[in-house]
């Protein structure tokens, strides 16, 4: 079950950028579930990471080795998170880099790992190494789409986005990929991002836009409140475009941002609509807050309240659900007869209480569609914040309780 129809677009390859796909029967025998990303010398790469305290040792090591030297390899696995598995599990992440940088003739710093999957199983290193000549010896600038499948877990269908886009005269092209259906909440919103362009970009400008970008996509959407142990979201500057070098004075940094965020943002909403279970897609508009948090606050008390997730599922508008976790959301001094409170173009609360011009078969009307969006007006200040999210259903429980099974 996904909200939408979710097909792959036709990936625009990005110079400097090949990938490579295996099979090394982590927990399905036969799937592709190890994935490589080959980057051109002179890439640039940035990235932000879980903030779970309990991060997997292929986060540890990926910070290491990215503070380290400029990366040549990405390697991914599924089926495995490598999560609390202590010592062994950095040894193992170390053994699997080191694997790779042997096959391709670089230095383990040079390799970034990352995993997902069972969280506490220690990784099958023999699996994984064993699999690395297969996908090196497949990379290709066109297998975005193979990677895009080669990154699920829990996902009903693999995700992507591409765009191609003019700059002064130089054309520059983005094509990412991202997994998650479960376990999703930031910081990081368990998921997986990876968005390369052939843009050259300036490093400090990079690491700027990897955090700014995903601060306001990967990190504003929720499926079930929980932040996984293995989250990471990574930019990819090849350098191999035409173009100048672009910094913060660039006068093409606006087009170039635009065009970036449209894909992170897409990327990051394609996991809310294959959340586990999920049937509905759902925006949570808060406007008119004092600050920032304030704003986030009040999205998220909402978003990750059962009662109202269910009554999405079951399509219910029960209006007082939404009302109480606007009011327990921890807004000092909240004026309970200024605020109001919309589903879709439906008022439901003014005044303190239920809008006079409401109906129940128009509240009905905008619960039974499939995207539905929630507009809560502090009217206290000028800040707005938007979080996505999805219902919760019977398959979300069915799911996650048969996940090891």
């Amino acid at each position: 079950m996904a909200v939408g129809p979710g097909e792959l677009p036709e990936f625009l390859p990005v110079k400097g950028v090949r990938l490579g796909v295996a099979s090394a029967g982590i927990k399905t025998p036969g799937r592709k579930d190890l994935v490589v990303f080959e980057l051109a010398p002179g890439s640039r790469t940035a990235g932000i990471f879980t903030q779970n305290a309990f991060c997997a040792a292929p986060v540890t090591l990926s910070r290491e080795n990215l503070a380290a030297k400029p990366p040549r390899y990405l390697l991914i696995n599924t089926g495995n998170a490598n999560a609390g598995t202590g010592a062994q599990g950095m040894a193992d992440a170390r053994t699997c880099c080191e694997a790779l940088a042997k096959s391709a003739g670089v230095s383990p710093e040079e390799v970034l790992p990352f995993s997902t999957g069972v969280i506490g199983e220690p990784l099958p290193v023999e699996r994984i190494t064993g699999a690395i000549p297969q996908a090196l010896a497949g990379v290709d600038e066109n297998h975005w789409r193979e990677a895009a499948a080669g990154i699920m877990t829990t996902d009903t269908r693999p995700k992507g986005a591409t765009r191609k886009i003019d700059l002064d005269g130089h054309t520059v092209t983005i094509s990412g990929i991202s997994k998650g259906a479960g376990m999703i909440r930031p910081n990081m919103a368990t998921m997986l991002g990876f968005i390369a362009t052939d843009a050259k970009i300036e490093p400090g400008l990079l690491r700027t836009l990897a955090s700014e970008l995903g601060e306001s996509s990967f990190n504003r959407i929720t499926i079930d409140g929980d932040t996984s142990t293995n989250d990471c979201c990574m930019l990819v500057a090849s350098g191999h475009y035409s173009g100048p070098e672009i910094t913060a004075d660039s006068p093409a940094l606006h087009n170039l941002r635009d065009a970036l965020w449209a894909v992170y943002l897409e990327l990051a909403h394609a996991i809310v609509r294959d959340g586990e279970g999920a049937s509905k897609f759902v925006t949570i508009d808060v406007q008119g807050a004092k600050a920032s948090q304030e704003a986030l606050d009040v999205a998220y008390t909402v978003a990750h309240s059962p009662l109202v997730k269910t009554a999405l599922f079951a399509s219910d508008p029960n209006w007082g659900r939404v009302l109480a976790a606007v009011g327990r959301a921890g807004v000092p001094d909240l004026d309970l007869n200024a605020l109001e409170i919309f589903l879709g173009d439906v008022c439901l609360v003014r005044n303190g209480g239920r809008a006079v011009d409401y109906s129940e078969a128009r509240g009905q009307a905008v619960m039974d569609q499939e995207e539905i969006t929630i507009t809560i007006d502090l009217k206290r200040g000028q800040v707005n914040e938007t979080v996505w999210t999805c219902d919760l259903s019977h398959d979300y429980v069915t799911i996650n309780a048969e996940y090891r099974t």
